[in-house]
């Protein structure tokens, strides 16, 4: 099965470009990286859109999902900031279960990323 993942570079770009031009300047960093993670998507998307209601946030939140890259961004996230579960879960919009989660799988056989 072959997992066509969308090109959230060009996406983005073209977006800010024909609808937010205003916001070309706080997204060029990020638009800046040979490669977009899903936490760069979340972040230009907030540039853009704003926070929403709360209805539209807790909806959003819902329906993400994220790639072992940005879930080993978030753990190292972790590392480096000296954050408990609960710090990182609020700080990132997430459950505690799903960060408890995350580390019970991911740490143990990606120590040695999390730590740089």
């Amino acid at each position: 099965m072959i997992r066509v993942i969308p090109n959230y570079k060009r996406i983005y770009n073209d977006m800010i470009t024909r609808k937010h031009p205003e916001k070309q300047e706080q997204c060029r960093s990020i638009l800046g990286k040979e490669d977009l993670s899903m936490l760069d998507v979340i972040k230009l998307n907030d540039i853009i859109f704003g926070i929403k209601d709360k209805q539209t946030v807790i909806f959003n939140q819902m329906h993400r999902s994220y790639d072992e890259n940005t879930i080993l961004e978030i753990l190292s996230y972790q590392h480096k900031n000296n954050m408990n579960n609960t710090q990182l879960a609020n700080h990132f919009s997430l459950s505690r279960n799903t960060v408890a989660k995350w580390k019970k799988h991911f740490v143990n056989r990606h120590s040695h990323s999390l730590k740089a």
